[in-house]
Order: C-alpha cells, then structure tokens, then sequence
C-alpha cells in the first residue's frame, strides 16, 4: 500500500490490492504530509475492515443468484437477456472468481463483442453494469468496475412504423380471429404484448370506453404502475364483436386467447405475427412491436403532445418518448420559417 500522484488528479491516491485487484482511493488532499496521515489512517481504520468484508463467489454462482433474485421483479425478457450476458463473459474469461475482474479483462470484452455485434454489446454491458452493482451491495466487489468504462456507442435508429392500410392488409392475411383482434388492439391502444395477452374482461369499461391495465400477483407492468387506455370506436367495435362468444365465460378470463383459461405465448404471437409480415414481403424490420410504435408514432403526426403519447404508452420518462419527435413535422417547419 502506498501514496502515488498523477496528472490525472492533483490529490494523491492511495493504492493497495484486495484479493488481488489494484484498487485506488482517493486522499482528497494536495498535501503530502495531510495524505501520509490520511494513509496512516486508512491503514488502521479502513483496510483491514475491507479485506473481511470481501466474500469470494464464481461469476456462475453470483449469476445463479442474481438471477434468483430479478427473476420475480424483471420480465422473462430481461432475465434471459442477464442469463446470456453473463453466459458471454464467463465463455470470455472462465468461470473465474467474481472479484478477479479487472478493468483490461472487462473493456477488452466490451470491445471485442462491439466490433462483432454492436447492439450485443450495448445489453452486456446494461445488464452486466447492474449486476454488479448489486454485487456492490451484497459486498463481493468494493466497487462497479463497469463504471470506469464508458457505454459503447450505438447508432440509434428511428423506430420503424405501419400505416393503417398495411394493418388492414396484414389483418386480412391473419387466418386466426383471436390474433387479428389482438394485432388490432396493439395498433389502437399502443400495449406492449405482455400486457394484451394478459388482459382480462374485467380491465375493460365499454360504458365509459376505458381499458385499465392492472397489476396483480402474476402479472405486473413494466413500470410496475396501472394506467388507463382509452378505447377508440374501432376498438370499441371489435371487442364488441368478441363479446358474445364469452358470455358465459367469467370477467376474469383472457381477452384474447384459442382456449378458455390459457394465456397466449408472447413469443408465439410474435412468431405468427412475423410470418404474415415476410409472406405480405413487408420491411423485415417489422415486428410486433411496431404496432406499439405505430400507435404512437400516429398520434405525434396528428399533433398530440408527446408529454400525452409518454402517459398513454407508459413511459417513465419523456425523454424514452422523444424518439418520435421527428414526427412533428409541422414544429420543425414553423422553427424553420422563423428564420
């Protein structure tokens, strides 16, 4: 353990080792003589304290863990997506211990899954930067090493819309009545599929033409808050349509559904929803979730705020909303004109 001074701080630094990682702190002084009793001090009160506290774990079972611990809190998505991160680093570097992770190891790893597959790279290092927070918290890392290493840069692309012609056309070439009314649901209220295959009769009020996304044990909303969508007459018109065939059926089944009481696949409506798209020979960069997108990307072009378009699709944030601000074509053509 011992003092250094660089030009990349005018305070020294203390530098020491933990179970071998180099590791740094600062002396938040100038002065040599206030940082050797600074040093001094750490020594006895600090050091010893932190070499306890460190507890040795192997990054499968600290992945194992932390898997444990999301899985009832995240979506299915993002607990695969953590899985696979954490699968791509232990192919990288072994099944090392967790607190062996250097700086070099993780930036090189970084690096080289960015020049193959730079979107991969983006989620690894999201999903692996959290997990190591909490790694912070469970106290088998003193500090984040990914918070040294800056977030790789991806090129960030409008998203991708329909219009309502192609929504016609790709409902006409659905075979399935069930996924037809659920790709025009999408469309018309800008649900996220998690949400539209878990929703139930009672979230509907066709009296007051509301749909209220709820939470409960078994499923949950991204933000973890309900919100209400409004029902439009199309919408209004199709679930009416469905409305005689669940008559007798509880308010508490699913709305769209093949058997009564069984909840879609999201991934097999995904899957039938991409079919359609490549036999129709759409923009393969149509999924499903561009019904979402679409929805909101109809409304900005209609001049409806974007501080609207965030409450209805869910948006913790404005910013996330933001990316279809370019639709706001008008806006820009006035600021222009201005000139």
């Amino acid at each position: 353990m011992y003092l250094v001074k660089n030009d990349k701080s005018r305070f020294y630094q203390i530098v020491y080792s933990i179970n071998g990682k180099r590791t740094t702190v600062s002396t938040k002084t100038a002065n040599k003589e206030k940082a050797e009793t600074f040093l001094d001090n750490f020594k006895k009160g600090l050091f010893e304290p932190a070499q306890k506290q460190i507890q040795l774990i192997t990054l499968s079972k600290f992945r194992d863990e932390y898997i444990s611990f999301i899985c009832t809190s995240k979506s299915k998505h993002y607990v695969r997506s953590v899985k696979l991160s954490f699968d791509m680093l232990i192919k990288f570097t072994g099944d090392i211990p967790l607190n062996r992770l250097d700086l070099r190891t993780l930036d090189k790893f970084i690096n080289t899954t960015f020049a193959r597959a730079q979107k991969a790279a983006a989620l690894y290092y999201r999903t692996l930067k959290a997990a190591f927070s909490k790694a912070v918290v469970w106290e088998y890392l003193t500090e984040n090493p990914l918070k040294k290493i800056k977030s790789p840069k991806v090129v960030k692309q409008l998203p991708v819309f329909i219009t309502l012609t192609e929504l016609q056309l790709i409902i006409a070439n659905t075979q399935e009545q069930y996924l037809k009314d659920l790709f025009l649901a999408a469309f018309y209220t800008g649900m996220r599929l998690g949400e539209l295959v878990n929703m139930k009769w009672d979230w509907i009020d066709l009296n007051q033409n509301i749909i209220t996304i709820q939470c409960s044990e078994i499923f949950t909303t991204k933000s973890k808050k309900e919100r209400i969508v409004p029902i439009s007459p199309t919408l209004k018109n199709c679930l009416m349509n469905r409305l005689p065939k669940i008559l007798a059926i509880s308010k508490n089944e699913f709305v769209f559904t093949r058997c009564p009481e069984i909840k879609l696949n999201e991934d097999f409506v995904s899957k039938k929803f991409k079919e359609v798209i490549r036999e129709l020979d759409f923009n393969d960069k149509i999924h499903f979730h561009t019904l979402r997108h679409s929805f909101a990307s109809l409304l900005v072009q209609r001049g409806v705020s974007l501080y609207i378009v965030k409450e209805l699709l869910g948006h913790e944030s404005l910013v996330t909303t933001q990316i279809y601000s370019h639709l706001q074509k008008d806006n820009l053509r006035d600021a222009v004109n201005l000139l």
